[in-house]
């Protein structure tokens, strides 16, 4: 139990984004309680051993690192690294009656040789080159201000300074200008899945919901690289553990919050525990937990969820596949993101399909061979008999698939997605999965309703809500973590700036909370 009865923070949700509030605060000399209504800390930054008997540590929800700024790790004094991929992306097709697929990294010359052996000249590869320089630029001068006060939407602006960026990713659907740009259907297609990833969206949708989950992925890091954690997920929660604990945070598990109430200035924050319900009063309180949640905490009518839209299937190899297009080793074509019939009319029929109802007949989706970039997440031995570790990112699955028959619908999409990725190899991937302790094959599969009941987020939206534009809107504040109470701050993924694995809603709230 805790120490004593009141702090000056209480933060509700031990989740990487509490942590980070937690240890910011505490460093700061605040007297700091963290609550968490799991076992563990670490919400869905984690890493986990699904199978059982197999030592195989997973980064079972989260996975890739991008939007986390190195100031986060240099302050809190973080021991966590991530390793880049060797290989952006490699994405199989068959044209003229042959595999073929276009493999995106290994250095410029490897690019290059890549879209005219897909292509049969340069066009596509200086479209390419051209676009990725503009949303270079604009992640070099949007990332930095996400751990800054919101900036106003003409500031931002002013900011990037391209008009056509600003047109391009803040006021056209981000379909107006793939199409404009790129010619190949397949290059269409690599480029509009980062405006898809847990986004249910068409390429042209007005709400622009696309385009904000597109710079969000292009942002990262002022680059927009994605890379690989290295231990894992989980390696980023514990040291955000060991940095909060030792700046003096009391951290307590099993205590689920149930009510806050708030006079603006003071707070109280209930919760329950194996042995009864308790009080703790506190000058602040974070909630890292969805803008539902704390609503319900609030005692206010909470905001409709937003749709999850993905299938996160795990899985553990024995073996890499052998690949169809056989000039491209499966080392390279695992090591970065291997897109799966995600070419643009593809995801576009896949869309129409599932805005229908019914799940996609061609299912899109992504893999990630984390081991590859860091064995250390398999124990020795399984890395001496050459297994890997691969995550499948479904995409246009949203939750409404799943609400009639959700188990046999998720069984039936998984199939209709591993059979879009055997189109591609030279053997079946069930014949490449290892076998757990009690002979089962290594393979899970997560839809937005798994993700709903494990994790408690609304409609399975990985992103707590859809994503806003990093900058200041009417009701938003000076940090876009406020709510109606002025010592009530939201600091989960649902702040503005919120999303993906990042601290940065945590490291806002801190600031909101210090005055800074």
């Amino acid at each position: 139990m805790p120490d004593r009865d009141a702090y000056d923070a209480v933060i509700v949700g031990g989740g990487h984004n509490g942590l980070v509030a937690a240890a910011y605060l505490a460093r700061a000399g605040r007297s700091v309680l963290l609550i968490e209504r799991l076992a563990d800390t670490g919400g869905a930054a984690v890493s986990s051993r699904p199978f059982p008997g197999v030592d195989a540590r997973l980064s079972r929800y989260s996975y890739l690192v991008s939007l986390l700024p190195k100031k986060i790790v240099r302050d809190l004094d973080l021991d966590f690294r991530v390793r880049t991929r060797t290989v952006s992306s490699y994405t199989p097709t068959e044209r003229a009656g042959r595999p073929t697929g276009l493999l995106v990294g290994g250095g410029e010359a490897r690019t290059r040789q890549g879209f005219a052996r897909l292509t049969g000249d340069q066009r596509e590869y200086e479209a390419w080159r051209s676009f990725y320089a503009m949303t270079g630029q604009v992640a070099r001068s949007v990332f930095p201000t996400l751990t800054d006060p919101l900036p106003t939407r003409d500031e931002l602006r002013a900011r990037i300074g391209d008009d056509t960026a600003w047109r391009t990713l803040f006021e056209e659907p981000i379909g107006a200008a793939i199409e404009e740009r790129f010619a190949d259907d397949l290059v269409r297609g690599v480029v509009l899945t980062d405006a898809l990833i847990g986004t249910f969206a068409d390429a042209h949708d007005p709400s622009l919901r696309q385009n904000r989950c597109f710079l969000y992925h292009v942002i990262g890091g002022g680059t927009g690289d994605w890379n690989v954690p290295v231990g894992g997920m989980g390696a980023l929660t514990d040291a955000l553990v060991d940095a909060a604990r030792a700046a003096g945070t009391r951290i307590r598990t099993g205590c689920e919050a149930t009510r806050i109430e708030s006079d603006g200035q003071r707070a109280e924050v209930t919760y329950a525990t194996a042995d009864g319900e308790h009080t703790v009063a506190a000058r602040h309180v974070l909630v890292n937990a969805s803008p539902q949640a704390l609503a319900g905490l609030l005692g206010d009518a909470p905001p409709p969820p937003a749709e999850g839209a993905q299938l996160k299937v795990n899985m553990l190899l024995k073996r890499l596949p052998r690949l169809r297009d056989t000039s491209v080793d499966p080392r390279e074509a695992f090591a970065g993101t291997f897109h799966i019939g995600e070419g643009y009319e593809a995801l576009a029929t896949a869309y129409t399909e599932a805005a229908a109802g019914a799940p996609p007949t061609a299912p899109p989706s992504e893999i990630y061979c984390h081991s590859l970039t860091d064995p250390t997440i398999l124990a020795p031995a399984l890395v001496e008999r050459g297994y890997q570790t691969l995550t499948l990112f479904g995409l246009h699955t949203p939750a409404r698939l799943f609400t009639r028959d959700h188990d046999a619908v998720r069984a039936e999409l998984l199939k209709s997605t591993l059979a879009q990725l055997d189109q591609h190899l030279a053997e079946s991937i069930t014949d490449c999965l290892a076998l757990d302790a009690e002979g089962r094959p290594c393979i899970e599969a997560k839809t937005p309703l798994d993700l709903e009941r494990d994790l408690r987020l609304p409609g399975g939206n990985i992103f707590h809500r859809d994503l806003a534009f990093p900058y200041a809107q009417e009701d938003t504040g000076r940090w876009g973590v406020e709510t109606r109470h002025a010592n009530v701050l939201l600091c989960g993924a649902g702040a503005v700036r919120g999303g993906g694995v990042s601290g940065i809603p945590g490291h806002n709230a801190a600031m909101a909370t210090m005055g800074v």
